[in-house]
């Protein structure tokens, strides 16, 4: 490195990250040995589906000789999260909201898991952004009608745990299903977690675990947060057809579950390099949740003290955090982070930060090309003010994207096809 830079430091650790949660690290030396005489299906979705599969793909096929007729499969990822395969089907489609896409790619993996028999392995590669590749409405309920649920979700400041209790009651692929579809087969899920806590229910909406939320706890988190749903999801959340498998169910008698990545495995990574720089890491938590702006109070507090110590240090933490809509701009809760959090710092001196989601995009319209992230220097305030804006009136309007586009901060690595969710990193240069 050259540039020894304090935004060339706080992107270096964004990347380390991200590298010890990609698939090209973690899965190979997990991947389980194929069956003897049966078919391999492997069944991927996420925003990493695409890594996944391909390395997936690669080593049954180069590494291990398996016989490619004997190895079929479909992933379903984001788009512009799509990566080339041989002979597997991929497929890109909607996240956060899902679409047309999505509701093919998951047909085709209820199909094939369906197919499975007694001599078969399935293999499911699960990532964080499953819950809205994999598609797959419970009977009655209309595809528009759970995009229409999914942006009121995402508006109204609920949790991922929420949000998932809500999806996993109104479809045929999550909450244990998939599992249960596969039956007489053996499952084997490796899984990157994306959430808070690492719960296998919530990751990907839990497809092959039992579930232990209820419809009544899915009809309260509609109530809590004020959310009036189309007429089809509100008969669907009371049929109990629709109630999801619980443990004990026979369904996971042949299942295991893996977690391959955790949040936990790229803070060791972040924190080795900052040690390797000269700087001394402080971990604040792997999976906090909450408001995006009031978390970012509590970091610029933490921040503001080390500074008056005189302590050089890195604050991090990961988790995914909120951000309740009150305004019409573009943002994610990392980029409202990083404005809430340059406003609490109120340009302090030698205090930067990054803050960024590892798979590469930070809300947004849904493209690719959305920015991760926001990084923050002690002249950000200063220099949005030279330019005729107010950071508050930015905040209000939750426009925290037209905020760093203008004045040239943005985190923008691209699709990186992994999701360890939030990368944050509060650096105390004193």
């Amino acid at each position: 490195m050259t540039d020894h830079s304090p935004r060339a430091f706080l992107d270096e650790l964004f990347k380390a990250a991200v590298a010890a949660a990609h698939p090209s690290t973690c899965l190979p030396p997990v991947l389980p040995a194929p069956p003897a005489t049966g078919r391999l299906i492997l069944l991927a979705a996420g925003k990493a589906a695409g890594s996944m599969l391909e390395v997936a793909e690669r080593h049954y096929l180069d590494t291990l000789g398996f016989d490619p007729a004997r190895l079929l499969g479909i992933g379903v990822a984001r788009h512009g999260y799509g990566r080339p395969t041989r002979q597997l089907e991929m497929v890109e489609a909607g996240h956060p909201v899902p679409d047309a896409a999505g509701l093919a790619g998951a047909q085709k993996a209820i199909d094939l898991a369906a197919s499975a028999g007694a001599d078969d392995l399935v293999l499911v590669l699960l990532s964080g952004g499953a819950s809205a590749n994999w598609i797959a409405p419970a009977i009655g309920v209309e595809l528009d009608d759970k995009r229409a649920l999914t942006r009121a979700l995402l508006r109204s400041g609920a949790n991922i745990t929420e949000i998932n209790t809500v999806r996993k009651h109104l479809s045929r692929i999550k909450g244990g299903r998939l599992a249960a579809l596969a039956q007489p087969a053996k499952v084997v899920t490796l899984a990157i977690s994306d959430v808070p806590g690492d719960d296998p229910a919530v990751i990907g909406s839990g497809p092959t675990v039992p579930d232990p939320s209820t419809l009544a706890e899915a009809r309260d988190v509609l109530t809590r947060f004020r959310i009036d749903p189309p007429a089809s999801i509100a008969v669907a959340l009371r049929d109990p057809a629709n109630e999801s498998p619980k443990p004990g169910d026979p369904a996971f008698d042949t299942a295991e579950y893996l977690l391959i990545s955790r949040p936990a495995d790229s803070f060791v990574a972040a924190e080795k390099l900052a040690r390797a720089w000269g700087v001394e890491p402080v971990l604040l938590g792997d999976n906090l949740e909450g408001e995006a702006r009031e978390v970012a109070a509590a970091h610029a507090a933490e921040a503001l003290k080390l500074k008056a110590a005189g302590t050089r240090a890195v604050l991090m933490s990961g988790g995914e955090l909120t951000v309740t809509m009150r305004g019409q701009g573009r943002g994610g809760p990392n980029q409202e982070f990083a404005l809430a959090l340059a406003e609490a710092l109120g340009g302090a001196e030698n205090i930067h930060a990054v803050a960024g989601d590892t798979d590469g995009t930070d809300g947004g319209g849904g493209d690719a090309t959305d920015p991760a992230g926001a990084f923050v220097a002690p002249d950000t305030l200063a220099r949005a003010r030279a330019l005729g804006l107010d950071p508050a009136e930015f905040l209000a309007n939750n426009d925290s994207t037209g905020f760093f586009e203008k004045i040239g901060d943005l985190l923008t690595p691209g699709p990186t096809c992994t999701n360890v969710n939030d990368f944050r990193a509060v650096f105390i240069d004193v």
